[in-house]
């Protein structure tokens, strides 16, 4: 594993053990080169994804941009790091294991979408913003009375 720090392509494994929900292991690595150290994970990949986007561009899959979207969603609501990484490592698998090497974009906003109604109601209204492309004040008063049509008569 190189250094990303200085580079050097030598780096020592110092301590490994598996993650809370045992999805990948955590190693502990030292540079003897610059003296730094860092942190990798290493998980199991079951196959390639690719992401089929709207307008037919193709994309390799990148759990740590699903992660992004997940966290920025997330952002100052009260729920915890560790249960963000373990809903994304459940969709991941999830992912894999359907079977399909291609998966649309809109599949993978809908499985984000389903995820965040049950973590955050409003991480999940704010991904709705943006996934579903809201562009008025109306668009949001729509969606909220959806949500929950006695509990929002003057929104």
């Amino acid at each position: 594993m190189r250094c990303p720090f200085c580079g050097n392509e030598d780096t020592q494994v110092k301590d490994s053990r598996p993650t809370e929900d045992n999805s990948a292991i955590r190693r502990r690595r030292f540079c003897p080169s610059c003296s730094a150290r860092f942190t990798t994970f290493e998980r199991v990949q079951l196959r390639e994804l690719t992401v089929v986007k709207s307008n037919g561009q193709r994309e390799p899959f990148d759990r740590e941009k699903l992660l992004r979207s997940m966290r920025i969603a997330l952002r100052k609501r009260p729920i915890d790091a560790d249960r963000i990484d373990r809903v994304v490592n459940s969709m991941v698998r999830q992912l894999e294991s359907s079977g399909e090497s291609e998966i649309p974009s809109k599949q993978i906003g809908e499985k984000i979408m389903e995820a965040l109604q049950t973590m955050d109601q409003v991480a999940y209204i704010r991904y709705a913003s943006v996934y579903k492309d809201f562009r008025e004040a109306s668009d949001f008063n729509e969606f909220v009375e959806q949500l929950a049509p006695e509990a929002s008569p003057g929104i």
